[in-house]
């Protein structure tokens, strides 16, 4: 998480903007291209989902054919990653300054 977030910083993202990803479906900090390609990510992520008809004629109003393409694959890349980092046990590199309160019980 911390280098996509130090890399849509570096995009122009606001720290407030990074931290409110979880609500992007509601939040004012978003647009509606935003959500659909954050709800398609989504989609994508979570395992044993499919991404429905409805979810993607909602981002394919927001993006081209290649755009899709692209956006299809930059997830990928992310799942990817994020299985490879948690199999051998890689943490966040401190690449962005954006610090989450997480709360413990």
């Amino acid at each position: 998480m911390d280098i996509n977030a130090s890399r849509g910083m570096q995009s122009g993202a606001t720290e407030d903007k990074i931290r409110a990803v979880e609500q992007a479906a509601t939040s004012p900090l978003f647009d509606e291209t935003e959500r659909a390609a954050l709800a398609y990510a989504e989609a994508m992520t979570i395992t044993g989902q499919r991404v429905s008809d409805e979810l993607f004629a909602r981002v394919r109003k927001h993006f081209s054919e290649a755009q899709v393409v692209e956006l299809t694959a930059a997830v990928a890349l992310e799942n990817f990653r994020s299985k490879f980092n948690v199999a051998l046990g890689i943490e966040a590199q401190g690449f962005c300054i954006v610090r989450y309160d997480l709360k413990t019980d």
